[in-house]
C-alpha cells in the first residue's frame, strides 16, 4: 500500500493557482523541496512579459507527487520563468498542450550509457529523449573511468542530447589502486584510494558507485566501502550499490541490503540499492524482506532509497552470472589459464552449474551480443547448447573462453516487482545501455524503461498511479542526489520538460526487436531548448555535465 501522504495544494487566483506545498510526507519523514509559491501575476504584467516559450493549457505534474492541475509554463533561457495562467504572455513559440501531461524532464540515475554519449553517433540521445530522459546517472555498480573531468571532456566534444550526472566508481578506483587482488587495502593503499575518491567528488561526482557483485568491488570488505563513502559524504553525495548479492550466491540478497544500510548509517550519506531485485525462484518473495528492513532503516533515521526497472529479467556479462568471483582473481590472464587447469577447471564448472541454477536454468539466459559469433544473438543458453551437442554449462565455458558474453536474465518474479514498486522511497532507474540501432540484441530496458513503468504499471493494471510514477522519476531523484534545480516545475528550476500523450505513451521496444523507439513524448526540453519537437527528436544537443558542486551554474564549459 503507498504510504505517501502528499502536502496539500491550495488552487485559487490566476489560472486557479495560488501556491503549491513543496513539502512530500514520506513514511513518516518529512523531504522538503525548495519553496517557491506561484504567486498570481497581475493581469497587466503578464500582458507586457515575453518570454522564450510557452506551453499552455496542459495538466501539469509538477514532481511531488500531487495530483495534476492545469497551468501554463513559460520559459525563459534554460529556466522555467512562471508557472499559472500566462494568456496575456507573448513567447517567441508557444506550445498548445490542452489534453496533454506536462512533467519535468525525467532523471534516470541508474545508466551505462557514458561511453556511448562520448561518440559522434550516439552522443545525441534520440533513444533517451524517446523516453522524456533529460538527465542520466553515468559510471553505475563501480565501473568507468577514474578521470572524471577527463571523461567530461570526452562527452562534451560532441555536444550532449541529455544532461549527465557522474559517480566515482568504487571498482575502478580499487582496480587501480590493487589491480585483481583479493585482500584488504593496507593504510597507504586505502589512502590512495580515498584521494581518487576525492578528486572525483573535487570534479563534481554527485556520489560513490559501488559493484560488491563484480570483480574487483567484490574483493572488498564493507569497512573499506564505508571509508570511501566518508569521502563521498564529504561533499554532501550520496553512495549507491550494485549490492553484494541479489540472490542467495554469497551473503544473501538481505544481509546485501543490510550492508548498503550499515554502509549510509556509518558513512551518514544517502545510501541507494540500485535495480532492487529478488533475483532467482530461491529467493522469490524477499521482496517483503527487503521492504521490512529498508522501511526500519529509515524509521531509524537512516537515509536509504533504492532504484527499479520495470522488467521481469536483468542484464549482465555470462562470466558475472556464472563464474565464481575467486575464479577471477587476478584477472583475464588468471581465470583462462584456470579454465586449462583441469582440476580447477572441474571446480569452476561445478559452481557454475549452482549459479545456473539460481537464474532458473539455461532457458533463462538469453544473449544479448557476441563479435565472435553474432548467430547466437537474441538466442538462450540453452538452445545453443543444444545445436551444439554440449551440455549447458560446458557450451557456457566455451563462449566465455572465447572472449565471453552478454546475456539478458530472466529471473525475477512479477509480484516482488510490483511491492518493491510501490514504496514511496523506490526511484525509476533503466540500468540501460545506449546501442545503435541493429547493433546486437540488447535489453529493452535502454530503450523503453520509462514509458513501460506508465503503460504497464500505471495505465493497464495499474499498480501505482501517474503522479507517483512521475514522482520516481523527478522530484524523488532530485532529492535524493540533492539536484536542487531540477526534478520539479516550478520557477526557477532548470527548463528540462517533458509534454507527454497519455494515450500513446508506450514501450516499443521488446526482448526480441529492443531498437525501437519508445513512443508518446510529444515535446522535450533540455536546458530550456527543444529536443523533441511534435514527437520528433530534432538532433538539438542542449545537454550539459552537470557538477554536483555549481548546481546552478553554466557547466557547458
Amino acid at each position: 500500500m503507498m504510504r505517501a501522504r502528499h502536502a496539500t495544494a491550495l488552487h485559487s487566483g490566476i489560472g486557479g493557482i495560488r501556491g503549491i506545498s513543496r513539502v512530500l510526507l514520506v513514511s513518516g519523514l518529512r523531504l522538503s523541496m525548495p519553496l517557491i509559491p506561484l504567486l498570481p501575476l497581475p493581469q497587466a504584467a503578464v500582458a507586457q512579459t515575453s518570454y522564450d516559450l510557452i506551453i499552455r493549457n496542459g495538466r501539469v505534474l509538477d514532481g511531488t507527487g500531487n495530483p495534476w492541475f492545469t497551468a501554463d509554463i513559460a520559459v525563459r533561457g534554460d529556466r522555467i520563468a512562471a508557472v499559472g495562467n500566462l494568456s496575456g504572455a507573448r513567447a517567441a513559440r508557444v506550445i498548445d498542450a490542452t489534453g496533454l501531461y506536462v512533467a519535468p524532464g525525467f532523471i534516470d540515475v541508474h545508466s551505462h550509457s557514458g561511453p556511448a554519449l562520448a561518440t559522434p553517433e550516439l552522443s545525441g540521445a534520440e533513444q533517451l529523449l524517446a523516453q522524456g530522459i533529460t538527465t542520466v546517472f553515468v559510471n553505475p555498480d563501480g565501473g568507468g573511468p577514474v578521470d572524471l573531468a577527463g571523461q567530461k571532456a570526452a562527452l562534451l566534444k560532441n555536444g550532449l542530447g541529455v544532461n549527465v550526472a557522474q559517480l566515482a566508481p568504487h571498482g575502478s578506483v580499487r582496480g587501480a589502486v590493487l589491480g585483481m587482488q583479493d585482500r584488504a587495502p593496507d593504510r597507504t593503499e586505502l589512502d590512495r584510494m580515498r584521494q581518487l575518491v576525492r578528486s572525483g567528488m573535487e570534479a563534481g561526482a554527485f556520489g560513490l558507485s559501488s559493484g560488491p557483485f563484480y570483480a574487483p568491488g567484490s574483493f572488498s570488505r564493507t569497512e573499506e566501502l564505508v571509508e570511501l563513502a566518508r569521502v563521498a559524504a564529504e561533499f554532501g553525495g550520496a553512495y549507491t550499490s550494485h549490492i553484494r548479492d541479489e540472490s542467495d550466491y554469497t551473503i544473501g540478497v538481505v544481509a546485501a541490503v543490510d550492508e548498503v544500510i550499515r554502509i549510509a548509517r556509518e558513512a551518514r550519506l544517502p545510501g541507494v540499492v540500485t535495480h532492487i531485485k529478488a533475483l532467482g525462484p530461491r529467493v522469490w518473495g524477499y521482496s517483503l524482506a527487503l521492504v521490512y528492513r529498508i522501511d526500519r532503516a529509515r524509521s531509524e533515521g537512516v537515509e536509504v532509497y533504492a532504484d527499479q526497472y520495470p522488467y521481469e529479467a536483468s542484464a549482465t556479462s555470462l562470466t558475472a552470472a556464472l563464474v565464481p568471483r575467486w575464479a577471477e582473481v587476478g584477472g583475464d590472464t588468471a581465470l583462462e589459464r584456470r579454465l586449462r587447469t583441469p582440476a580447477e577447471r572441474a571446480r569452476i564448472r561445478g559452481e557454475m552449474l549452482e549459479n545456473l541454477d539460481r537464474r532458473g536454468g539455461a532457458a533463462r539466459l538469453q544473449f544479448r551480443r557476441h563479435r565472435a559469433d553474432p548467430s547466437i544473438e537474441g538466442r538462450a543458453l540453452a538452445d545453443v547448447a543444444r545445436d551444439r551437442g554440449k551440455e549447458p554449462v560446458d557450451a557456457a565455458l566455451d563462449l566465455i573462453a572465447a572472449g565471453g558474453v552478454g546475456v539478458v536474465s530472466f529471473n525475477m518474479n512479477e509480484a516482488d516487482i510490483e511491492t518493491l514498486m510501490r514504496q514511496p522511497w523506490t526511484m525509476t532507474a533503466s540500468d540501460g545501455d545506449l546501442v545503435a540501432f541493429g547493433d546486437g540484441v540488447p535489453h529493452p530496458r535502454g530503450n523503453g524503461t520509462f514509458p513501460r513503468k506508465i503503460r504497464r504499471y500505471v495505465l493497464d493494471k495499474p499498480v501505482v498511479d501517474l503522479a507517483f510514477a512521475i514522482r520516481s522519476m523527478t522530484a524523488l531523484p532530485a532529492s535524493v542526489f540533492r539536484m536542487a534545480d531540477r526534478g520539479m516545475l516550478r520557477p526557477g528550476a532548470a527548463a528540462d520538460v517533458v509534454v507527454l500523450d497519455l494515450q500513446r505513451i508506450r514501450d516499443a521496444a521488446t526482448y526480441d526487436r529492443p531498437h525501437q523507439l519508445a513512443e508518446g513524448m510529444v515535446y522535450v526540453l533540455v536546458n530550456g531548448g527543444l529536443a523533441v519537437d511534435q514527437g520528433r527528436a530534432n538532433g538539438a544537443k542542449h545537454g550539459r555535465v552537470l557538477n554536483r558542486q555549481a548546481m546552478t551554474g553554466d557547466d557547458r564549459r
